[in-house]
């Protein structure tokens, strides 16, 4: 922070901020202060010393918004030139912190003290890179147009590791404070898998953070939010047959696969167009091909264009997990689920393989990945009615864990007209944290039509539709995926 040079913006003509309307500065922000910030402010902060004037600010308590700081990064060693798709002015730093989790860090011209910590959703599988944070900085660009700090870690492992992607978010988080400035609010935004990420490490720093955003989240924990792609797997092995063939090495498919296993994603994705046609048009897929893909759609309530993306999830990430969480045991089971088809019901459940869930291995799991609901603090979750990928329903679980915990008064779930997961509308995200933060700062509750209102106010200047159904709630996950003896 010696490195930065601080400037101080006063919003306001000329009039000197009263007690409790100025911004927290740290004590190495203040000392580094430039005087000529305040030369133009008005006659009656012209006659203060640098002793008055700093045992002003430094007096000044943290929750006002009638001056905003704004770091200098251009010094900072780290400073990198931002990704393109970023407001002008906006000031980038990345880098890789001491356990190999690249990060990068957005700060905008006109800061309004809040900063974004982002979970990404994924998971990645494999090494981390710098890309994969730099990619997330586009996508979310439009925290930064609304005036925010955006930071995001790629995470320091790849894979199915929850805990592990809290701390790793928690110590870029320390990073900020330390290199870059001390944030009026700090805001954790966890997207798609990410929520789960953030819901956690809400959990496991509360003192932390201020409160929580959760958009497109797979909010129902490891050990729900999986299982219908157990399903999927199993059905697709009872219909096609082909994963794995026949002629290659069997193993129960909720391994994902074999740890010495060759299979890439190329390879099943052709194994799947073979069984089903799924990349074909219809008219050119046989009647076999079609009744193939019915049969799969249906059971697992999906779209075609979303067979293939759950299959892999189904087989590499199954891997990952029982590889490398759950010490080679099954923490997923099918028992007593009863799966539909169009034709041959009977015989389709007669030939699905069946699995009982290790209770180890489903308490290894559930330990890193479910949320318990224990947030304190106020937690605003958006996500699109029509996902295919984290479906809707997985909201009832992540409500039922915050009232199990005492904390249901502390939720606000809302939802989008949207088939999107992994970006819904421009202008729901600054209205969505809009309302998070009244609430935090004001303890002004949101409520859905007001989310509405809000997007409608915002739209003119950041464009996109406003696609929120206020009267909309979500069913239980049980009316989705099939229940079974847990």
């Amino acid at each position: 922070m010696d490195q930065l040079d601080v400037q101080l913006r006063i919003v306001g003509q000329g009039e000197l901020p009263k007690m409790g309307q100025v911004s927290f500065l740290s004590e190495v922000a203040v000392a580094s202060l430039k005087l000529h910030s305040f030369l133009g402010v008005g006659h009656k902060l012209a006659g203060l010393g640098l002793a008055s004037l700093l045992g002003l600010l430094g007096g000044c308590a943290s929750t006002g918004s009638a001056v905003t700081v704004t770091p200098n990064l251009s010094q900072h060693p780290a400073r990198a030139t931002c990704p393109t798709g970023l407001p002008e002015g906006t000031q980038c730093l990345s880098g890789k912190d001491e356990a190999g989790a690249f990060w990068w860090i957005a700060m905008p011209a006109q800061w309004s003290g809040v900063l974004v910590m982002h979970a990404h959703g994924g998971p990645e599988l494999g090494t981390p890179n710098a890309e994969r944070s730099a990619a997330d900085l586009q996508r979310w660009s439009i925290m930064v147009r609304a005036g925010h700090a955006w930071a995001g870690s790629t995470f320091r492992q790849g894979g199915v590791a929850v805990r592990a992607a809290a701390e790793d978010t928690e110590r870029l988080r320390l990073l900020f404070n330390k290199e870059v400035a001390a944030p009026r609010r700090t805001v954790l935004h966890g997207q798609s898998w990410g929520a789960g990420v953030a819901a956690i490490g809400a959990e496991i720093y509360p003192k932390n953070v201020d409160g929580v955003l959760l958009t497109s989240g797979v909010l129902a924990g490891g050990t729900r939010s999986y299982d219908f792609r157990l399903d999927l797997r199993v059905v697709y092995q009872a219909v096609c047959g082909t994963h794995p063939k026949p002629d290659e090495a069997q193993y129960p498919v909720w391994m994902g696969l074999p740890p010495d296993s060759k299979l890439t994603r190329a390879d099943l994705a052709q194994r799947v167009n073979d069984c089903t046609g799924v990349n074909l048009a219809a008219d050119k897929r046989t009647p076999a091909q079609q009744q193939a893909l019915d049969t799969l759609t249906r059971q697992a309530r999906i779209p075609e264009r979303s067979l293939i993306g759950h299959l892999n999830w189904a087989t590499w990430h199954f891997q990952d997990i029982v590889q490398k969480r759950t010490g080679g045991k099954n923490p997923f089971g099918n028992i007593g689920v009863v799966y539909t088809a169009a034709t041959g019901q009977d015989t389709l459940n007669a030939k699905v393989p069946r699995y009982a869930a290790d209770p180890q291995a489903v308490a290894t799991l559930a330990a890193d990945t479910d949320p318990q609901g224990k947030i304190s603090k106020p937690v605003l979750s958006l996500r699109g009615i029509h996902d295919a990928t984290a479906f809707v329903e997985m909201d009832s679980v992540f409500a039922d864990a915050m009232r199990q915990a005492g904390n249901a008064q502390w939720l606000v779930q809302t939802y989008s007209d949207s088939a999107e997961h992994s970006y819904l509308h421009d202008a729901e995200y600054p209205a969505a944290m809009d309302a998070l933060l009244a609430w935090i700062d004001r303890g002004e509750k949101p409520t859905p039509q007001g989310l509405l209102q809000r997007c409608k106010a915002v739209q003119p200047r950041f464009g996109g539709e406003c696609k929120l159904v206020p009267e909309y709630r979500a069913a239980g996950l049980e009316t989705r995926v099939a229940p079974r003896l847990r």
